[in-house]
């Protein structure tokens, strides 16, 4: 392939997610790699031990937008309908990872429902759903042990420890007043920029890509997870209730401090803000329509997408000096465009 030919088919690539207004149309460039995936999680099924292979296989069906080892995919980008084994099992391990956390979160959160299904620990209890959890966990690692170097096994288990760290520290602060803005910060970056952060270091560094390009992939993936995780936290308050198929307000509800939240307290008269903070707290009923109200009042969608703009901006800041000499760069970049046009779908 020429040179000129290699460059518009890159540009008509780039333009297909560009054009896309959600991720998962987005991710249809990773269709071939997203089949391979999915043959190698249902291999692992093999090696969890009979009696919980069903779990396992419970937890895998529910996997959502993939949203992970999509990253790993454009990161490592080779061109279209090129899979890469290793690409495929680091997109694995993250997914699995991936897949504990959300096990452990819905334990947490008592949740009954996730993506309209029954969750692990409403099919199977707290018990073996926090230990099925610990099984996924290990089974990463596993297969984080299968490429030739042990770099990826170390990145891999220091990525776990912190996304674990994060949700300790949230877990240890919900329901109280004690979380600060710099503690929420810390816990997104620990809880979603971390996984998405070595998601992108993974492709770059699979795919030889030198140390200075693998670390500026690895803080967009920071940037653009902890972008993500602010959106998400937005929607809670914004989305559109039959779109998400979630209720809104379910972070006030359980008590949990996010961005919105803390935007509309620096708003509050100082009686408004202790009265949030017994809501908060679980001591009063969430005064859920009131808070929606007093948000669109003071301008709070605006205030958080400041916030998700910034984020965006830095991440692109990351790679934007290689989107001429490396093919993955102007793929990546085009995934912040699909979260820009997702926050601009919101309705303040």
């Amino acid at each position: 392939m020429s040179t000129v030919q290699g460059e518009s088919k890159m540009n008509t690539t780039t333009h297909l997610i560009k054009g896309s207004s959600d991720f998962m149309t987005a991710f249809d460039l990773v269709k071939p790699q997203m089949a391979a995936l999915d043959v190698l999680m249902k291999a692992q099924l093999t090696y969890f031990e009979p009696e919980i292979r069903e779990m396992a296989e419970f937890c895998l069906d529910s996997s959502g937008k993939r949203i992970r080892p999509a990253l790993v995919f454009f990161s490592g980008w080779k061109g279209p309908g090129v899979i890469s084994d290793d690409l495929v099992r680091a997109a694995a391990v993250v997914e699995l990872i991936h897949l504990a956390t959300l096990v452990h979160d819905d334990i947490m959160d008592g949740a009954d429902l996730r993506r309209g299904n029954p969750t692990a620990v409403k099919a199977y209890g707290p018990a073996s759903s926090v230990l099925l959890g610990d099984a996924l966990f290990a089974h990463a690692l596993f297969l984080a042990t299968q490429f030739s170097t042990t770099e990826v096994c170390a990145v891999v288990s220091d990525s776990m420890r912190k996304v674990c760290a994060g949700e300790i520290v949230q877990t240890l602060r919900r329901g109280t007043n004690l979380i600060s803005k710099e503690d929420y910060n810390r816990v997104i970056q620990l809880k979603t920029g971390e996984l998405f952060r070595v998601s992108c270091l993974l492709g770059t560094r699979l795919t030889g890509q030198n140390s200075e390009v693998v670390q500026r992939s690895a803080q967009f993936g920071n940037h653009l997870g902890i972008a993500y995780q602010i959106y998400d936290d937005l929607v809670d308050f914004f989305g559109d209730e039959k779109r998400i198929g979630k209720t809104l307000g379910t972070d006030l509800i359980s008590g949990k401090m996010t961005l919105p939240l803390f935007a509309l307290k620096e708003c509050l008269s100082l009686d408004e803000q202790k009265q949030l903070e017994l809501e908060i707290c679980g001591k009063t009923t969430p005064q859920l329509e009131l808070r929606l109200k007093q948000m669109k009042t003071f301008g709070i969608f605006a205030s958080v997408v400041k916030s998700i703009d910034f984020e965006i901006e830095s991440a692109r800041a990351q790679i934007l000096p290689y989107q001429d000499t490396i093919s993955a760069v102007p793929l990546l970049l085009s995934l912040t465009e699909v979260l820009k046009a997702q926050v601009g779908a919101l309705k303040a």
